[in-house]
């Protein structure tokens, strides 16, 4: 059985609760896209855990009642702001975590650790945790009530809620882009069996670089989402060529990385593609509700050498795209594909590049 998503919104409404603070995660796409359809709580999405985390404490401190959800590897990067800001400050409000599994061979292993240790690292926070019950609505609103007072997290299992699409109105139309794969199959075609080495970011991705670029030197990396550009600067500092695949959420998560990334323009060779299509794929397609930035500027004021236009045409990507020699960013806007499957466990578990 799973909660009746759009009751348990009614409910936490009655509560008085008046944000969900999200980084989305797949276990909670249905309360997340309900609650982007309902206009009587703010969804207010966060580029990190640690972000959405403070956002709350400041809303829950000016008389707002706040949630918080994420997935279970972002309760890492929580770990400052709940230790050094909530703790010691006695900041209470519901904090719900999505508990990934892990089965040994599973190419997932960006969720072995915390498959296990999740309750441990909650302890280690100081914190007590309770599974939300996803049979009992009335039992699952006690607990979250009992988080909004206590040092309490939520541990949210899959299938916790049944299932709510998102209004047409939050749908994103991206059918006029040229699908990722598209861009994908031209970096295949001009750099199959080069040197260069391609970094993927967290996600769906990998995925489609795995399937579609089966003869280039690729780097899946299947967590640690947001350091796939700092992980690609150590890359570059080692002497090789990298090209960076990343993703519009992805940008944002550590956006230290780039400026961090720009202090050796003048010592690296990397190439830092932003595959742009404004939405969350893999957890649900939720807009990213980043229309504000610009990400070219963002790049260029940190050090970056910019293409000044967004490139939409896979023609236009395939003549400025080259091995890299500087440090260099593109803007792409690209559409969706049909879901690939995942790089198998022996092409994720790579620890050396050669």
């Amino acid at each position: 059985m799973s909660l009746n998503t759009k009751r348990f919104v009614g409910e936490i409404i009655k509560e008085g609760y008046t944000h969900l603070c999200v980084v989305p995660c797949s276990f909670a796409k249905n309360l997340i896209n309900e609650a982007i359809n309902n206009p009587k709580i703010e969804y207010l999405p966060a580029a990190s855990e640690a972000v959405a985390c403070s956002i709350a404490a400041g809303l829950k401190i000016s008389g707002k009642k706040p949630i918080v959800i994420v997935q279970s590897s972002g309760m890492t990067n929580m770990a400052s702001c709940i230790t050094s800001l909530l703790k010691p400050y006695d900041i209470t409000f519901p904090i719900l975590t999505s508990w990934r599994t892990y089965s040994e061979g599973d190419s997932e292993i960006q969720h072995k650790h915390l498959a296990t240790y999740l309750p441990n690292l909650i302890e280690a926070y100081g914190y007590n945790f309770e599974i939300l019950d996803k049979n009992n609505l009335d039992k699952a609103i006690e607990t979250i009530n009992k988080a909004d007072t206590n040092k309490t997290i939520c541990i949210i299992e899959k299938v916790s809620y049944d299932s709510v699409s998102l209004d047409s109105e939050h749908v994103l139309d991206v059918s006029s882009y040229f699908p990722r794969s598209a861009f994908l199959k031209i970096l295949e075609k001009k750099f199959h069996n080069s040197e260069n080495i391609f970094i993927g970011t967290t996600g769906n991705l990998s995925r489609e670089m795995y399937s579609l670029m089966p003869n280039t030197k690729n780097f899946y990396m299947a967590g640690n989402m947001g350091g796939a550009l700092s992980l690609g600067l150590g890359v570059a500092k080692a002497g090789k060529k990298v090209i960076v695949c990343g993703g519009d959420a992805e940008f944002v998560m550590h956006m230290g990385g780039l400026t961090s990334t720009g202090r050796y323009a003048n010592e690296i060779n990397l190439t830092y593609i932003l595959f742009d299509n404004e939405q969350n794929k893999s957890t649900g397609g939720q807009n990213t509700y980043q229309e504000h930035l610009d990400y070219i500027k963002i790049a260029e004021s940190s050090g970056f050498e910019c293409h000044q236009d967004i490139i939409y045409k896979i023609e236009v990507f395939s003549e400025l795209i080259n091995s890299p020699s500087g440090l260099n960013f593109f803007h792409v806007k690209c559409g969706l594909d049909d879901e690939y499957p995942r790089p198998p466990l022996s092409n994720i578990k790579i620890n050396k590049i050669n």
